[in-house]
């Protein structure tokens, strides 16, 4: 899980690994690491281990550690920001390069607070032309949360 501070990284890694949403605002030090064993498609088992990095706006050389090795990732900006999907782009540029094109999908978080929604859909299906998988999630309602860490490990698989 990567992206800046404060889009939900560790929410939707809870909703994902917990089925559970909290509003309290608990700032990730480090690194965090969850698991979750699910069910793909044709039956077959998939253990994911996910680490929860801290929020950042460049990838450092603490970072660099954590990602190095990767099998894949999940960026997150928040809707209701701009600048940290501008930032999670710049993030994601820089973990392609240190992995060698690792997959990873974008997940545009926060999609329940429609009315204060600024990243434009326009700017989505032109990062999705762009070849990079995107979803719109919202870990207090749980939408597309599921989906986007399966279609995450199917890619892996």
């Amino acid at each position: 899980m990567l992206g800046e501070f404060g889009v939900g990284k560790t929410s939707l890694v809870r909703r994902f690994v917990h089925s559970i949403f909290s509003d309290r605002y608990m700032t990730t030090v480090g690194v965090k690491i969850d698991t979750r064993e699910i069910e793909m498609e044709k039956g077959e088992n998939v253990k994911l281990i996910i680490w929860d990095i801290a929020g950042t706006d460049d990838i450092a050389e603490l970072e660099k550690r954590y990602i190095r090795g990767t099998a894949g990732y999940l960026l997150v900006a928040d809707g209701t920001r701009p600048d940290t999907l501008d930032i999670a782009l710049r993030i994601d540029k820089e973990v392609q390069e240190l992995t060698g094109g690792s997959p990873r999908i974008l997940l545009i978080n926060k999609e329940d607070l429609e009315s204060e929604w600024r990243i434009p859909a326009e700017q989505l299906m032109q990062l999705h032309k762009d070849g990079i998988e995107v979803y719109t999630t919202s870990a207090l309602t749980g939408n597309e949360v599921e989906d986007s860490f399966k279609r995450l490990a199917s890619q892996l698989v």
